[in-house]
């Protein structure tokens, strides 16, 4: 019987635009939606109003708030786990990315290797899920690693 108080990343936010991409396929956001500055600040704010909604990372979940299971018309609802993460049948999952300043046409440089071997590594991986947010399967691993011909020197 309250009205729902909705809670949007700002537009300058790639969650922003996934979430407008992917759930409003494109379409506008509500007038009255309040922008939040980060997903921290999101999370925040849904946390405090029993009445709220809004969307953020995985890694920005506190105690407060729930993942709201969604789905597909006809393909039910899944949970936010780690299973249906990977298995693509929680629908509101993305990746994160590491943009590197890189000459395509030139193998990368020691240094920027590695940070990126690091980051894909066990312990990067063990430190990306302290923060919250789910690590990258083996192969996704050695698909980026390969990819960026870091593979033969991880190991």
């Amino acid at each position: 019987s309250k009205p729902i108080t909705m809670y949007s990343r700002n537009t300058l936010s790639g969650t922003y635009k996934f979430f407008q991409q992917h759930v409003l396929s494109g379409g506008a956001f509500k007038d009255d939606i309040k922008m939040q500055v980060g997903s921290e600040a999101v999370v925040n704010a849904v946390g405090g109003d029993k009445f709220a909604i809004g969307y953020s990372g995985i890694g920005y979940k506190t105690n407060d708030v729930r993942a709201v299971p969604v789905g597909s018309v006809g393909k039910g609802c899944y949970d936010a786990s780690f299973d249906n993460t990977y298995s693509r049948k929680y629908a509101l999952a993305r990746g994160l990315y590491i943009y590197l300043l890189k000459d395509p046409k030139k193998p990368m440089d020691a240094l920027s290797g590695e940070f990126v071997k690091y980051v894909l590594s066990r312990d990067g991986q063990t430190q990306a899920k302290k923060g919250g947010y789910y690590p990258i399967t083996r192969n996704i691993r050695e698909h980026e690693l390969t990819r960026l011909g870091l593979l033969a020197s991880a190991n």
